[in-house]
């Protein structure tokens, strides 16, 4: 508890509190954790909860399109839901039988894809928890998945390919290859038209997802490129890398 308080609140310049902490540092047992600058978020700072089930490092993250949930999963092989405003766990996910690398809700907010290192992707019921349904194809870790806009698709990646799946029926409609190593992000954009994919191989690479052809591949990174995301009107891509740079591309 001395620890505690100390971490959180020792930046404050109020004189009743540091009066307190006065008191804190000598009545505190010996010895004792003294944190000599604010080590923890200070009260009433912007940190608003810390959720905790997991049992091993958290890989991935999601919000709900309605902003109401929050799926999250990790190397325990779980997926779960929380609610966003209370922090409550509402349900885990168990069937992925490595670690979970990637989650998506689906624009309806119904469903969840996750992907792991079971080479699986999963589609998840979010209502009842049930697993609906069992992507089997690529043949080393899934990185990441995205769902298309219409709700209609699955796209994930993995080994050195991405894969566009059906959610309604679970069928491989295309494999894109190209990457020459492992692709670690994929994302889609706002008009459903083109997937955008990154690797390590050091390049960030646009897809028609329509005929999965290859339309363009973007070089620059001088590391492998571990996430890619598009903004909301389409225009530009961004990318992070293991270079420890974040790039803005048209």
């Amino acid at each position: 508890m001395p620890g505690q308080l100390t971490g959180r609140l020792i930046g404050s310049a109020e004189p009743g509190v540091q009066s307190f902490l006065g008191k804190i540092r000598e009545h505190a047992s010996r010895p004792w954790l003294c944190p000599l600058t604010q080590a923890i978020a200070q009260a009433g700072g912007p940190l608003e909860r810390g959720l905790v089930g997991h049992t091993d490092e958290v890989r991935t993250v999601a919000v709900s399109p309605d902003g109401a949930f929050l799926a999250s999963g990790g190397h325990d092989e779980t997926v779960r839901i929380w609610d966003l405003a209370s922090g409550r766990l509402e349900r885990t996910l168990e069937g992925h039988t490595s670690a979970v690398n990637g989650v998506v809700f689906t624009p309806d907010g119904a469903r969840i894809s996750s992907g792991g290192e079971d080479n699986t992707v999963r589609v998840w019921n979010v209502a009842s928890g049930l697993l609906e349904r069992t992507l089997e194809g690529h043949t080393f870790w899934i990185f990441d998945v995205a769902v298309t806009p219409d709700g209609k698709r699955i796209v994930s990646a993995g080994d050195n390919t991405i894969r566009v799946w059906s959610l309604a029926t679970g069928r491989l409609e295309r494999t894109l290859e190209s990457h020459a190593q492992s692709v670690y992000a994929v994302a889609i954009t706002p008009d459903g038209e083109r997937i955008v994919s990154g690797g390590e191989d050091k390049t960030v690479r646009i897809w028609n997802l329509a005929d999965g052809h290859l339309e363009r591949t973007l070089d620059g990174h001088e590391g492998m490129v571990n996430a890619v995301a598009v903004t909301p009107d389409g225009t530009r891509i961004v990318s992070g890398s293991r270079d420890h740079s974040i790039r803005v591309w048209r």
